[in-house]
This record gives C-alpha cells, structure tokens and sequence, in this order.
C-alpha cells in the first residue's frame, strides 16, 4: 500500500514538470506559428549564382566527357 503513496506522488512530480515546461514552451512563442513550417517545404527557393554556377560546370563537365 505504501507504494501506491510513493507512486501518486513521484506521477504528480513528473506531470508538474510537464506542465511547467508546457507553460514555458507557450509563454516563450514555441507554438505560435503552427502552419508556416509544413508549407515552408513547399515553396520554391530562389537560385543563386553560385548554385547555378556549379550546375552549369557540372552539366558542362559531362557533354565533354560524353562526346564523341
């Protein structure tokens, strides 16, 4: 029986942390933009010179090592 006692309490202590932490989490604006991030994957990225650049050197690359 005194097990169950030391049970409930260890459970409270460990749910209190939960919710500390829940709170703090939503106080310091960890869920306020919820639908940005799954859309984030979604958009199109603006190419740089540099990527173009180094896709272009690869295309390159290969039409001179494939010729005939």
């Amino acid at each position: 029986m005194n097990i169950l006692v030391v049970l409930i309490i260890v459970s409270l202590i460990v749910a209190s942390g939960f919710l500390v932490a829940f709170i703090w989490a939503v106080r310091s604006g960890q869920f306020d933009d919820a639908s940005t991030p799954s859309y984030r994957m979604l958009w199109d990225d603006a190419v740089t010179k540099k990527e173009e650049k180094s896709s272009n050197q690869s295309t390159n690359h290969k039409n001179k090592s494939h010729g005939n």
